[in-house]
């Protein structure tokens, strides 16, 4: 624990301007970022007499080692570069607001030929409309099916599409009226997009004009006596009608805002949102927070306004935003939101009428979130807790496994041999820290070895990051010059930013999948390292039995028991993480081609050859003039991509078992750089390949 008062600025040092400040730990890694209006009264009063402070302030400055900071000219400025930062460097005594759900949003895909409407979820996209987000995705699919009677723009996807482009055939949507079917040319492009923005349109709240209209075309159709058309036109009235039903009017004079509403109590805070546009409500969303650093409702509420406004600009502003507090710097958010606006934007509290009445709804539903959050967390805090208790008595521990990580190998008869690490923290998966390998120092299949190496590489990227902040003293030959020279280069030249770094945290236990052998060569590898002070243990799946180094019988834990649970979750999802590695090399690794193979030739290039002569056997038949005449290819790529293919023996002709007719295949290439076997990782669990 530092004293302040030894990394204390000079008062005569810090300028009295507006400004955003950062507090590093010992190891550089940034804690808290903030901003202020004047850095030197700001600053001063985080190191006055600790026994004033706030205890989480105090915990804070307690922890910190060093504090710099940056002058700003405005206090806009500083209002963005502090979100930047704590974006950036995710600092773990500030406020960081987590949804209590991936909620969904409809999208219309502007940014396509053919706009589709769509259920989205994650990061918002450019050039692609969103509304919402709703609670629940059956909420969309609802509204979106009454509002094709009367908009019928495309829902497919593109595969969908483009196999009903192909047979001239649409999907069943096109035959009962709910697409307009520009797959078969029913419909012009243009046409299709005007679509798409009347459906827009309405979705965003011009509601009124458009049934004026129709009910206006209803009118005249009935007088021509052109009654089916009217009965259509009625039935789109009252499908529209319904849609709009279902969010009912809250604010007159369809006023667009939104509402956010906060409650907390002394160690957590739940902020509830609601969206409204054209006076309805149009979308809702919650996040819960725990309360790290000294903050009141006005400053939970800037946090907010930044988390919420951050990435967003144009309309997916409001004009209007009503808060529970007005924050201490109310002007420069204001100007803040005008800018990502474009526009001006209120930023105030609500005094009376109906737009107080609903905040006050929203506030309820802030107070019922939280409620709700701290009844599942107070349920999932106490099971965690036990499993982590009941590992530690098990395994003889001297305290709970706060941090576990998990290695399994994978392999498919020794080939594409693989590994994974998967990581645990306070009985959580924390998948931006998992870690895939590739096998480097043997071929062929042997687990024992694999994970001996796969934990030595592991450690020794510890050491390294230890090394770099003068924490490990160089005991004797763990980790040599080249060795750091080498994970420096690895690691990039973010040494001391602040930025949380891989590798850089032991964990309490690491867990094998295997038996004795394998919890031998992990243990071997640590004491290789000098590394002492991780536990080590196996989890053989025959009999679940948890086996210790050393040791020539299993630990055997109940099989209703929390920790058993626990330890058979990090394994399965070692596992499921390293098979599905394993796959997708195998996969790439069958679908490579001889055009791989061709040294300075990228994707786009290759795609261009294949398009071009249709298929690997027409290009491997191709003269170099033919070949130079695909743009981007010149003379000396031409010949060394036809040298290559005239080495790559290609595959014998098919033959027909019946007659012995040799089948010319003339099928083009499988597209380079497709996903093998359709299989996609996701972001938030892509690991790193080390």
């Amino acid at each position: 624990m530092a004293d302040p008062s030894s990394y204390r600025p000079e008062p005569g040092q810090i300028p009295d301007t507006p400004g955003v400040y950062r507090f590093r730990d010992e190891h550089r890694r940034v804690i808290y970022v903030g901003k202020a209006k004047s850095l030197r009264q700001r600053l001063a009063s985080y190191f006055q007499d600790i026994a004033g402070l706030h205890p989480r302030t105090a915990t804070m400055v307690t922890t910190a080692a060093s504090v710099e900071w940056t002058v700003v000219s405005t206090e806009v400025e500083a209002l963005q570069l502090e979100y930047s930062w704590i974006k950036e460097f995710d600092p773990r005594f500030n406020v960081k607001y987590r949804d209590d759900k991936s909620y969904p949003s409809l999208a219309v895909t502007m940014n396509e030929e053919y706009p589709r409407v769509q259920v989205m979820r994650g990061p918002k996209k450019k050039g692609v409309r969103y509304f919402g987000p709703y609670g629940h995705a059956w909420a969309i699919r609802e509204t979106v099916d009454l509002m094709l009677r009367v908009f019928p723009v495309r829902t497919c996807s593109a595969g969908v599409f483009k196999r009903s482009t192909q047979i001239g055939r649409p999907c069943l949507l096109g035959y009962i009226g709910k697409c307009s079917a520009p797959c078969v040319g029913r419909v012009t492009p243009e046409e299709h997009r005007e679509l798409a923005e009347d459906f827009c349109d309405f979705m965003a709240g011009r509601t009124g004009t458009y049934l004026s209209r129709l009910e206006r075309e209803m009118h005249d159709a009935a007088e021509e006596m052109e009654y089916e058309k009217a009965a259509r036109l009625r039935d789109d009235i009252g499908a529209l009608r319904r849609a709009m039903e279902k969010n009912a009017v809250v604010l007159a004079d369809a006023t667009d805002a939104d509402l956010i509403a906060v409650a907390e109590d002394e160690l957590e805070a739940a902020v509830q949102i609601f969206h409204v546009r054209g006076g309805r409500v149009r979308g809702q969303r919650g996040w819960v927070t725990d309360k790290v650093e000294a903050v009141d409702t006005a400053g939970l509420v800037e946090h907010a306004l930044q988390q919420l406004y951050g990435e967003e600009k144009g309309e997916a502003v409001p004009k209007e935003v009503l808060v529970p507090a007005l924050p201490e710097d109310t002007p420069a958010l204001s100007q803040w939101l005008a800018d990502r606006r474009g526009s001006q934007v209120s930023l105030r509290i609500p005094q009376r009428g109906d737009k107080k009445a609903l905040m006050e709804t929203v506030h309820r539903n802030a107070q019922q979130s939280l409620a709700l959050h701290k009844t599942k967390r107070a349920s999932d805090l106490t099971t965690r807790s036990r499993a982590l208790e009941e590992i530690a008595e098990a395994l003889e521990l001297d305290g709970a496994p706060l941090r576990i990580e998990c290695f399994d190998i994978s392999h498919l008869q020794g080939d594409d041999v693989v590994a994974s690490m998967v990581v645990f923290e306070d009985g959580l998966a924390r998948k931006s820290e998992y870690r895939r390998f590739q096998i480097k120092s043997f071929e062929g299949q042997d687990d024992v070895r694999s994970m001996h190496e796969v934990v030595s590489r592991r450690f020794r990227r510890y050491l390294q990051e230890k090394q770099k902040t003068g924490e490990w003293e160089g005991q004797e030959g763990p980790v040599t010059d080249g060795e750091a020279a080498g994970a420096a280069g690895a690691l990039g030249a973010a040494e001391d930013d602040g930025r949380p770094r891989r590798f850089a945290y032991p964990p309490q236990l690491v867990v094998v999948d295997g038996g004795q052998p394998q919890v031998a060569a992990a243990k071997r590898a640590l004491e290789e390292l000098g590394v002492d002070d991780v536990a080590v243990c196996g989890l053989a799946k025959r009999l679940e039995e948890v086996w210790l180094p050393g040791e020539d019988d299993p630990v055997v834990l109940p099989r209703t028991s929390e920790g058993l649970y626990l330890l058979q979750r990090v394994r399965d999802e070692a596992h499921r993480f390293a098979i599905r590695y394993q796959r997708n090399k195998r996969g790439k690794r069958l679908k490579s081609g001889p055009l791989d193979e061709v040294a300075g030739l990228g994707e786009s290039r290759k795609l261009a050859l294949i398009k071009h002569f249709g298929s690997v056997k027409k290009l491997r038949q191709a003269t170099i003039e033919q070949i130079c005449e695909v743009p981007g290819i010149g003379r000396k790529t031409a010949e060394t991509v036809a040298a290559a293919l005239a080495l790559a023996v290609p595959a014998g002709p098919a033959v027909n078992t019946a007659t012995g007719e040799i089948i010319e295949d003339e099928a083009p290439a499988p597209q380079v750089g497709a996903p093998p076997g359709g299989s996609r990782e996701s972001s938030s669990e892509r690991g790193t390949e080390q």
